[in-house]
């Protein structure tokens, strides 16, 4: 499993004033200020993984409709941020068991006598699990789109502290007034939630910056500051206390969640005495990484449950392949061999995932075998009867697939599926003169009721599609006319969604309007970039010469940096642009190239922006 190794990240120096304290020339706090917060580790994809298998263990035994019951209780919580692998996985359990009755169902039409009739009745458990699985998929739509305004929001908040922290170094107002503004920037700052996680690093080094420029400015009484020193150190050493008491909590996942929110808050704690910080850090640390150590071995014990899962799930595949080796050669062999399949689909689903590279693999192999069975067991009871009777299951099994996509509204498939039917039909031989009207009107009347449908559907669709069409034209229209400075990503999203609401256009007009929407896109997104480009660019030229200014020794690391940067960019464009080649050998490769291509731009505009950062630095 990987980690994010602890990062170092600028704390804040908090201050406290005195009403009359007296301010006398200290060192510059400044160098005081330190990197003290680790980053804590995080869940990797494999690890979001395995930690439904939990919820396997939960769901495991439980019927469909108190699967349905499940979802419906988890959205009653209104917590649809935290239930997403519950979803999954209860839509899983539930199509296993759905798919199960269905299969059993065939086999038992299969073994009816000629007079029986397979009569498909509507599955109330399933029509309820898709409109709870609507209401779910709307909510979690509605909550990441707010999600990302309030991050949007936070981020213009932070902006103008940082506006409000350049202007309190030419304010006029007393000393006291002033600090106590500054604290007040700093309370608001914390109580400030998440930004866009693209805008992290350069919003905090910037706010950062004109913290350490508020102190070189004023000179801070010592005897405050070291109060301030003594509340950071006993904040800290509760951090420190909480972290270890995390270790004695029974469950893992919930005890490194916590830690997380530990780090967080000793990120937005000031620093302590120059002599009490290392100790701390280190104490700190060391509780974090019991925490992590942990939380790595509960992952290991589930990879080896794993490991575990797929012996057995194989041994379930090599007993239902072995039922049909030999082959039974009578009805009584057929039944116990049937009994024997359904025992194991019940231990197979008693057991939870096997590893992500091979569940799928094992799951395919199993249900191959069981097809497989199946399949050979239809087509014993299909020879042992007579020609007529066999040519009667057979039209019967027509009349029951076209019966399932009768009310089909997936026009194209359905189309073809019932044209592949009637070729079958033709290919099957007479049945006896009871049965054929009968079975011939039903057949029949499947395929008159889909296409009599698919007619009145198609009948206005061409009227709809030139309306569609309309539409297009007047939106990218709009698009162009766009005052995109002012509106920025937010427009192009509105752009996009109203876009994604309008139905399909003539197929004739289709790749030309599409064509015509991406130019548009395209030429928006490159305006909003650019202006963002040229902010960021403005941000880090002043702090070059902020630290310029006052001899700050860290340009020449900074430098330093920002040319390994470089070298590392143009290497990995060197390695893009050989993969080419290989792409161009294989087939489908075009959207691979373009990804690739598209991949290699943006790499080169990034190096062409930190060689200009370094030029700033170096004054050119």
């Amino acid at each position: 499993m990987s980690t994010i190794k602890s990062t170092e990240t600028p704390e804040l120096e908090q201050v406290s004033i005195a009403e009359d304290a007296s301010i006398e020339c200290v060192e510059q706090v400044s160098e005081t200020i330190e990197a003290e917060a680790p980053d804590v580790e995080e869940l990797t994809p494999e690890q979001e993984d395995q930690s439904e298998i939990v919820v396997e263990y939960q769901i495991a035994g439980k019927s469909k409709g108190e699967l349905v019951d499940m979802l419906a209780f988890l959205l009653e919580q209104d917590i649809v941020p935290d239930i997403r692998h519950y979803v999954e996985d209860i839509k899983t359990a539930f199509y296993k068991l759905h798919r199960a009755e269905r299969k059993s169902e065939e086999v038992e039409s299969a073994e009816n006598t000629e007079e029986a009739t397979a009569e498909v009745t509507p599955d109330a458990d399933e029509l309820r699990l898709k409109q709870l699985l609507k209401i779910y998929r709307e909510r979690r739509d509605r909550a990441a789109a707010e999600s990302e305004k309030v991050k949007e929001e936070n981020y213009r908040l932070k902006l103008e502290i940082i506006e409000e922290l350049k202007a309190l170094i030419s304010s006029e107002e007393t000393i006291n007034v002033t600090f106590n503004r500054f604290r007040e920037l700093q309370a608001r700052w914390k109580e400030i939630g998440q930004v866009p996680q693209a805008r992290v690093n350069d919003l905090w080094e910037t706010y950062n910056l004109h913290v350490e420029r508020f102190y070189d400015f004023v000179n801070i009484n010592k005897e405050l500051r070291d109060l301030d020193l003594k509340k950071n150190l006993e904040a800290k050493t509760a951090l420190c206390e909480a972290a270890e008491a995390l270790a004695e909590q029974s469950n893992i996942i919930e005890a490194f969640h916590k830690l997380q929110k530990l780090h967080d808050q000793w990120r937005e704690t000031g620093p302590v005495a120059a002599e009490q910080k290392d100790a701390l850090w280190e104490r700190f640390k060391a509780a974090s990484s019991v925490i992590n150590r942990r939380h790595q071995e509960h992952f290991e014990s589930v990879k080896q449950e794993q490991v575990q899962n797929l012996e057995r799930k194989t041994a379930l595949c090599e007993a239902a392949e072995a039922l049909v080796n030999p082959l039974p050669t009578s009805h009584k062999e057929w039944n116990k061999a049937s009994e024997r399949l359904i025992e194991l689909q019940g231990q197979w689903r008693t057991i939870g995932f096997a590893p992500k590279r091979d569940n799928t693999k094992i799951y395919d192999r199993f249900r191959a075998a069981c097809d497989r069975f199946f399949e050979l067991k239809h087509t014993f009871y299909a020879e042992v009867k007579g020609d007529m009777e066999q040519n009667l299951t057979l039209k019967q099994a027509l009349c029951e697939a076209a019966e399932l996509i009768q009310d089909s509204e997936e026009w194209k498939e359905a189309t073809e599926r019932l044209l592949e039917l009637q070729a079958e039909w033709k290919k099957v031989g007479a049945v006896s003169r009871r049965h054929a009207d009968a079975i011939w009107v039903r057949f029949r009347a499947a395929c008159d009721h889909f296409f009599e449908r698919k007619s009145a559907h198609f009948a206005n669709v061409e009227d709809q599609f030139s309306a569609n069409l309309a539409k297009k034209q007047a939106l990218i229209e709009e698009m162009n006319n766009a005052d995109i400075a002012v509106g920025g990503y937010d427009m192009i999203k509105e752009f996009q969604r109203r876009w994604s609401e309008i139905g399909f256009v003539p197929i004739k007009h289709k790749d030309e309007i599409q064509k015509l929407y991406k130019q548009a896109v395209d030429r928006l997104f490159s305006i909003v970039r650019g202006a963002d480009r040229e902010q960021n660019m403005n941000r880090f030229k002043e702090r070059v010469n902020s630290l310029k200014q006052s001899g700050d020794r860290r340009l020449r690391s900074e430098r330093e940096k920002l040319y390994n940067r470089v070298r590392q960019l143009e290497q990995e464009v060197a390695t893009l642009e050989n993969n080419i080649g290989f792409f161009s050998k294989s087939k489908g490769a075009e959207a691979l190239i373009a990804e690739v291509q598209d991949k290699i731009a943006k790499t080169k505009r990034e190096i062409a922006d930190t060689i200009a950062k370094i030029k700033m630095i170096d004054g050119e």
